[in-house]
């Protein structure tokens, strides 16, 4: 079984009982979790962009876990310039295959700077495959049409698709999206980390109704449990 724990923001712990693997790992300073980035144990790290609520801890779990951060190869380059000894550098529209899975990154329509003023590249998103599953975790963006060309070359079990607006999509532009990708079911990210991206995860649920997906909300710490092997 494939598990999504939902961290908070854009962050996802997935396990599928053999590898662990986390995106965005924003733990430092991020209101909705527990967890401390030493608790963390997996096998990679993928990283969205370079904003600090995305790069998160990333360089820290890399190096105490001896596991790769994958992301843009600008953002691997700021990686390792700040220390970061496990690294795999990529771009969009490339794919690998990792011993947890396989990995393709796609567009991301954002920006993506360091906390300390470095410019990192090319923010993205990615198609995970682990444990039989296909995982669109779609970064911060906003709505773009190659979504309708993503959800046609894949089957995709769950989109993790940001609803806070002001800095990304919104719900309604969420649920177009939704339309687009057409996968399986939809969960909500991104939002009320700050008052500015303020949403409610049940209405998006709510419209996305109104398509073939099943809308779902990860309380923030909680896990989701795909159906299946």
């Amino acid at each position: 079984m494939v598990k999504l724990n939902y961290q908070g923001h854009s962050c996802f712990i997935i396990d599928d009982g053999k590898k662990r693997i986390v995106v965005d790992p924003f733990f430092t300073g991020n209101p909705f979790t527990k967890l401390k980035p030493e608790e963390v144990i997996v096998n990679a790290i993928l990283v969205t962009h370079a904003h600090p609520e995305h790069l998160g801890d990333a360089i820290q779990i890399a190096q105490q876990n001896k596991a790769l951060i994958i992301g843009t190869s600008e953002l691997i380059n700021y990686c390792k310039s700040k220390g970061a000894s496990f690294v795999h550098s990529m771009h969009i529209g490339g794919s690998k295959r990792f011993d947890f899975g396989d990995i393709k990154l796609t567009p991301a329509m954002h920006g993506s700077s360091s906390a300390d003023g470095f410019a990192t590249g090319t923010p993205c998103g990615f198609l995970i495959k682990i444990g039989g599953k296909v995982i669109y975790h779609a970064g911060d963006t906003a709505l773009f049409y190659d979504m309708r060309l993503i959800g046609e070359m894949n089957d995709i079990d769950v989109a993790l698709l940001p609803i806070g607006d002001n800095n990304t999509m919104g719900i309604k532009d969420a649920i177009k999206a939704v339309q687009f990708l057409r996968p399986n079911y939809a969960i909500p990210m991104h939002y009320d980390t700050f008052e500015v991206i303020r949403a409610d995860p049940n209405e998006f649920v709510k419209l996305v109704q109104s398509t073939r997906t099943q809308g779902v909300v990860i309380n923030f710490g909680e896990t989701f449990e795909l159906p299946g092997k």
